[in-house]
């Protein structure tokens, strides 16, 4: 056959080859993890630890070092439940999403749920940081809806963050008898700054927190109870401030400010060491953080700053080196020592 002749059949290898395209970022295979000898059978449903993520291709560097961070440091890993959340407009992104997890982790227990984000883009209205508005970091609202009712707890995470503890420790922390949520408080912040002039000044809304110490919390970081959020119907009562910041504006940042007006003050407290947030910096101005005083357990690049993008930059922070080691990028070459 002559080169001319091939050529239509070279055309459709080309169009209709099942490979994934060369942009989407490929991950080594990471170690598996065993149980001790001490952990409970891993078909135990009593004995399993829910964690829930949101999961998208731009973050999706951030969620696969999360996830072995997560599996690396647990005594008991085959005991753990993934539930990933992703947006059901994206379809072709789940399928990648899948392939990923399954080639990279090939031991995983875990799901990917799909989020109807185009419902919920109807509630958002715009933050001062166009990232905030992603339909997506709203999916920590709808989790009692989108989980199966026999998961009665869950520890969610962001994808920007690696544990370096024990994760089953987290899980276990006691929700006491009326705390849908428990998460570390910050209560030397300025909570006033999280809601407008306007939020302050009508009665009728600042007096939501008559009575209660309420005090700034990252939601990145929550063990939650569904049995009880559902009971409580807490993604309505969500909903319901973010359609009132619709009509009248009474807060800046995204999808934090409604879980403080439901929640703040009234949340099982949580060791700070579980949530050292805030190390993402600024990438705008290069300002890199440094630990808060005190343990660490979890360390999370909340902020605008991600640590992968500025290894990538050759323009790392100091902190940005405890990240890298569960970092499973694969590269296209390796350099020769």
């Amino acid at each position: 056959m002559s080169s001319l002749s091939s050529f239509p059949l070279l055309l459709l290898l080309f169009f209709f080859s099942p490979t994934i395209s060369t942009t989407t970022p490929r991950f080594k295979q990471a170690p598996r993890f065993y149980n001790s000898p001490t952990c409970p059978a891993s078909d135990d449903a009593d004995a399993a630890v829910h964690v829930a993520m949101t999961l998208d291709l731009s973050y999706l560097r951030g969620s696969m070092a999360a996830i072995f961070s997560i599996l690396q440091h647990s005594s008991c890993p085959d005991n753990i439940v993934f539930h990933f959340v992703s947006a059901a407009s994206k379809p072709s992104s789940s399928s990648i999403l899948n392939h990923t997890l399954s080639t990279s982790f090939p031991y995983l227990r875990f799901r990917i749920y799909p989020f109807d984000d185009t419902t919920v883009s109807g509630f958002i209205s715009s933050s001062i940081r166009s990232a905030l508005d992603c339909p997506l970091n709203y999916a920590r609202s709808y989790l009692a809806n989108l989980l199966p009712t026999s998961v009665r707890k869950v520890v969610y995470l962001d994808s920007d963050l690696v544990l370096v503890d024990d994760i089953a420790e987290l899980a276990a922390t006691p929700l006491g008898s009326n705390s849908v949520l428990a998460a570390p408080e910050y209560c030397k912040a300025n909570f006033t700054y999280y809601f407008t002039p306007s939020f302050w000044s009508n009665p009728s809304l600042s007096l939501t927190f008559a009575g209660r110490r309420a005090c700034y919390f990252n939601t990145g970081v929550m063990v939650i109870d569904l049995e009880r959020w559902r009971e409580g119907d807490y993604t309505r009562k969500i909903e319901e401030w973010m359609e009132l910041q619709k009509r009248m504006r009474i807060y800046e940042l995204g999808s934090l400010p409604p879980f403080l007006l439901v929640f703040a003050g009234d949340i099982a407290p949580v060791d700070h060491r579980w949530n050292q947030h805030g190390l993402g910096g600024d990438n705008y101005r290069g300002l890199c953080r440094e630990l808060h005083a005190g343990p660490a357990s979890l360390l999370h690049w909340s902020g605008k700053g991600k640590p992968w993008a500025r290894l990538d930059a050759n323009r790392p922070c100091p902190l940005d080196a405890l990240w890298a080691p569960y970092d499973l990028l694969d590269t296209p070459f390796a350099l020769e020592a």
